[in-house]
């Protein structure tokens, strides 16, 4: 689906697949760090790379007063990266310029995982000699023993640079569809917690809403550009490009063979995770039409084929065979993908959808195949026409890492399912985008005129960058999109003072190149220009959908720490939000996600109600 070198796999999905392969980890050194991105950070036992103050609040943490959370002031709460510290925490870094520089001129780099260390805490001063010392605390008796860390990965891919655009013009990525990355920060903040900051990618956020965009009148998409001055940094503007795919009824949807790769090892025994997977697979049956076929495989200690291709007319057996699935065991995901693949190829069909739809908690640990071949393995049935998806299950364990590299290498989507509501939203609600796909490998080439623009920077997508020099090479992959999908971009864009004037003048470019379905690998490419009367006037006058998406691109930056929002404020997105909601419900939603992150980011856990009491 994505451009994904081997050298960018996170070290995380490789280090868990040797070990779930049976590969030999190294004993006696530690392995080169790699160069590129960062790392994947196992949030609940590597130090933490930020401000102590910074640090998410401890998982699962809540409290069911309702009524304190309407009376809780979250209105005031600061931004999550500007909490006040403690006694013996650094100070966060300065924040550079917009422009792009930090004070000493130098460029502005990214984060990464690793990030620049806080500085060490100040070590008290030895006691004088002869100082009476305190007394040990009373032996303990009847301690309840702590809570397990758990092992949760993420990966921090960074934040996108300020960029001059008389230096470059051109910003270009992948297209994405991904939404876990939101779905699993709502669950950690429902439960009383902020997420990880490495969890948070902004463009999964974005493209979690539906804005109501208006479909293509011809063509597998439309695009949409809005621009408006930025309710959070003053003299800034947010400029959003928005993708928005064709919708197909279901009767005129192209015949799909899906193989369901469910893990059955013990760690998805839990209520949120086998049983939600198994309701997630009845609600996917029930959305499938005549003509198309469902396989169902399990991987534990061992793998299992539980159904051969049965065509959708025998509904019947196919639920009773999602029934009868139960957890327990190890992990052998990799003999798992290779069962599952097998069974795909009895039913691939040119021209039909044939996926492979691997629902798991991404915890892999054993299996007889090194991560190259794994990865060797899903390329290879992709090239066959075969993709992958993944549905991510769980918490205190879970493997984002795994999961979303997964996809990415099997030209699949990504979600994360925490409750039933969820599932029907993935499932039966927006399914068609999983089932139908309408473009292959889509790119966005956004380009900023010098002479109206500033400096830019892309909120987002720092992990689907393409070279520029790659937008028309169209043996680079890139993204799908599906029925009904839609994509969301928003720039924080510093305009110049005085702009030319003219028929052709366009302070924004947006090219998308897009392959067909189906047939010719040669992208066809499509221009589309921004109007400067396309800019409004003040951002109470811009249009809905883009006030809305503005506070869901503050939202993220601010979860993750974005150096260039630590003077934004949760009260300010709240506002922005409530403002722009639609009556939708997910947008509604929204609105009580940030007040209980407002709140959290405040020490208010007690004014933050337990899950699912709205």
């Amino acid at each position: 689906m994505r451009i994904r070198p081997l050298d960018l796999v996170a070290p995380a999905l490789l280090a868990a697949l040797l070990v779930g392969c049976g590969g030999a980890a190294p004993v006696a050194r530690e392995p080169a760090a790699p160069a590129g991105p960062a790392a994947p950070v196992d949030t609940a036992s590597a130090p933490s790379m930020q401000p102590d103050y910074d640090a998410p609040q401890e998982e699962g943490r809540a409290s069911a007063a309702v009524e304190k959370a309407e009376e809780a002031d979250a209105s005031g709460a600061p931004a999550v990266a500007a909490a006040p510290p403690p006694p013996a925490s650094p100070s966060p870094a300065p924040v550079a310029p917009s422009g792009g520089a930090t004070a000493a001129g130098k460029p502005e780099s990214r984060r990464s995982a690793a990030g620049a260390a806080p500085a060490p805490k100040k070590v008290s001063a030895p006691a004088p000699i002869g100082a009476p010392r305190p007394a040990a605390p009373p032996p303990a008796v009847a301690v309840t023993a702590p809570e397990p860390q758990g092992s949760e990965s993420y990966r921090d891919y960074g934040v996108n640079p300020v960029e001059d655009p008389a230096k470059d013009r051109l910003s270009t990525f992948a297209i994405d569809v991904d939404t876990a990355s939101y779905a699993i920060a709502r669950r950690k903040i429902l439960d009383g917690a902020l997420p990880p900051y490495q969890a948070v990618r902004a463009e999964e956020f974005l493209n979690y809403f539906d804005y109501g965009y208006a479909s293509p009148t011809a063509g597998p998409f439309a695009v949409h550009l809005a621009a408006a001055p930025s309710p959070f940094t003053v003299g800034h503007h947010l400029v959003r490009v928005a993708v928005q795919g064709k919708r197909v009824p279901v009767k005129e949807r192209t015949p799909v063979h899906l193989v369901y790769l469910v893990d059955t090892s013990g760690s998805m025994h839990a209520p949120d995770r086998i049983e939600l997977a198994k309701k997630s697979l009845r609600m996917l049956t029930e959305s499938l039409k005549a003509g198309d076929t469902v396989a169902l495989c399990t991987y534990a200690g061992s793998v299992r084929e539980v159904l051969a291709p049965t065509g959708v007319e025998s509904k019947g057996k196919i639920l009773a065979a999602i029934a009868d699935l139960t957890a327990g065991g190890s992990t052998a995901m990799a003999s798992g993908i290779d069962l599952a693949y097998s069974l795909a190829e009895r039913t691939l069909v040119k021209g039909h959808v044939n996926r492979v739809v691997v629902l798991s908690d991404g915890d892999a640990n054993v299996g007889p195949t090194s991560h190259e071949e794994i990865l060797k393995t899903i390329k290879r049935a992709r090239d066959k026409g075969i993709t992958l998806s993944t549905v991510g299950f769980g918490q205190g364990n879970y493997k984002d890492v795994m999961m979303e590299q997964l996809a990415n290498q099997g030209d699949g989507n990504y979600a994360y399912i925490d409750s039933e509501a969820q599932a029907r939203r993935v499932f039966s609600e927006q399914v068609g985008g999983m089932l139908q796909v309408i473009a292959r490998d889509v790119k966005i080439q956004v380009e900023f005129d010098p002479s109206f623009v500033k400096s830019y920077r892309l909120i987002g997508y720092e992990n689907r960058n393409v070279a520029d020099r790659d937008f028309r090479n169209d043996k680079v992959d890139a993204g799908e999109i599906g029925a009904g999908h839609s994509v969301t971009a928003i720039y924080d864009v510093e305009l110049k003072d005085a702009a030319p004037r003219g028929a052709g003048a366009a302070p924004v470019v947006v090219r998308l190149r897009h392959k067909a379905p189906l047939g010719s690998n040669v992208a066809e490419e499509t221009l589309v220009k921004m109007a400067p009367g396309a800019i409004a006037p003040t951002f109470d006058a811009a249009p809905a959908d883009l006030r809305f998406a503005s506070a869901v691109a503050g939202f993220s930056e601010i979860l993750r720490h974005s150096p260039h929002a630590r003077s934004w404020r949760l009260s300010d997105v709240e506002k922005i939000a409530r403002a722009s909601a639609s009556s939708k419900g997910d947008q509604q939603e929204f609105i009580g996600i940030v007040r209980r992150a407002g709140a959290l980011a405040g020490g208010k856990a007690d004014a933050v109600a337990a899950r699912g009491a709205d």
